[in-house]
């Protein structure tokens, strides 16, 4: 169901994907930067976004050093656009319906849900270095304390 996992070194695949704005966004455009590439379930829903509002709540850590941050997940763009403005989330949100880059990155496929076995989005996050190569892969992270975490593997400082 989910393609190979990405580990460390691989070349991060390429996409084109559209933000809450209704913007095109190629991951290889932001190259020079590092990207914290977050896929996430589903919009609106509690564990997610208790996810979007802690980057939300940490996004200057990130910015400071030069960190961009990128949420993914199936919903439409309208759907992200109300999370957005709904939670002042100040982050690029990108939808991917067709769930061709969460099938790239190896975070579409069966994962347990309330004891059942269910398909759908592995919540998972991705550090991608300035030259597009994965840093760090984690797969079925957290929804809670997840990001104090990844600030304290990358060395970010408290916003």
């Amino acid at each position: 169901m989910t393609d190979a996992r990405l580990a460390p070194g691989d070349l991060a695949p390429d996409f084109t994907l559209t933000d809450q704005e209704g913007r095109q966004v190629t991951l290889s455009d932001l190259r020079g930067s590092r990207v914290v590439l977050y896929f996430y379930p589903e919009a609106m829903t509690p564990g997610c976004t208790t996810e979007a509002c802690d980057f939300r709540d940490n996004l200057n850590s990130f910015a400071s050093a030069g960190v961009r941050v990128l949420g993914v997940s199936k919903d439409d763009v309208d759907k992200l656009k109300r999370f957005a403005e709904r939670d002042r989330l100040n982050f690029t949100l990108l939808s991917d319906p067709d769930l061709e880059v969460q099938k790239a990155y190896g975070v579409w496929g069966e994962k347990a849900l309330y004891g059942k076995i269910v398909v759908g989005s592995i919540r998972s996050t991705f550090v991608i270095g300035p030259d597009g190569r994965i840093e760090r892969a984690l797969y079925n992270v957290k929804a809670t304390g997840h990001v104090a975490r990844l600030r304290r593997e990358l060395g970010l400082d408290a916003a």
